[in-house]
């Protein structure tokens, strides 16, 4: 075996996808960007794309967020390393997949609306994806919602005031269950002091609601303790 074929042997490619989770229209969403070449041209799939040599996988992730979506400045994880042999079919590509929060006002209107190239699919609608990104985002849902149980990550995804109402709807259609118990809930959030009250209420149309916000003082993870069940 001669040197070319030796190094051919161990060749491979890197890339960084990134599932983008955001709450809009009393659903969960993720950020879709349309293919433009082969293969699975048309096709709609994760915004990501091959790091650079000189570039550390989380710079990676947070360029193509930037570049594709205009998405920045999020809560982004590493998620998995999918590394399936025949995933891309051109040559062989290990993925290492991120998940990102972002609540809905802290994204740009050009972000927002639908195009050609980019749109926002509910994760329990998701159209025909190119590669294996339909499995991605089945473990990137998977995960944010084993995580939103022992972590405040859920607040991420809410606006900088909301009422205890709107927190619990958040969980509710993050985890697809409608029947949480609104006093029950309440208490564990009350309980795990990672809410504060602010000095405004909203109009609902019956009593007016009190708003709330996220403890500035409580770390996202040192709160963990298991809200549900």
């Amino acid at each position: 075996m001669n040197n070319n074929e030796s190094h051919s042997k161990w060749l491979s490619s890197v890339a960084v996808d990134v599932v983008i989770f955001t709450l809009r229209n009393q659903d969960l969403q993720v950020c879709l960007v349309r293919r433009t070449t082969e293969p699975y041209s048309s096709y709609w799939s994760l915004p990501g794309g091959f790091i650079r040599s000189d570039e550390a996988l989380d710079d990676a992730a947070f360029r193509q967020l930037k570049e594709q979506t205009e998405v920045e400045n999020v809560y982004l994880q590493q998620l998995y390393t999918f590394g399936e042999l025949h995933r891309d079919p051109r040559h062989r590509v290990i993925s290492v997949a991120y998940f990102a929060l972002v609540s809905a006002d802290k994204l740009s209107q050009n972000c927002l609306t639908p195009s050609d190239s980019l749109a926002w699919h509910s994760v329990y609608e998701l159209p025909e994806m190119a590669f294996d990104h339909s499995e991605i985002v089945d473990y990137a849902l998977t995960r944010l919602r084993y995580k939103i149980e022992y972590s405040a990550a859920a607040f991420e995804l809410m606006p900088e005031e909301f009422t205890l109402r709107e927190l619990q709807e958040a969980y509710m259609i993050i985890l697809d269950d409608h029947k949480l118990d609104k006093a029950n809930f309440r208490k564990k959030i009350r309980d795990a002091k990672i809410v504060e009250p602010v000095s405004r209420y909203i109009q609902t149309g019956g009593r007016p609601a009190k708003l709330f916000r996220f403890r500035k003082d409580a770390q996202l993870e040192s709160k963990a303790r298991r809200f549900f069940p």
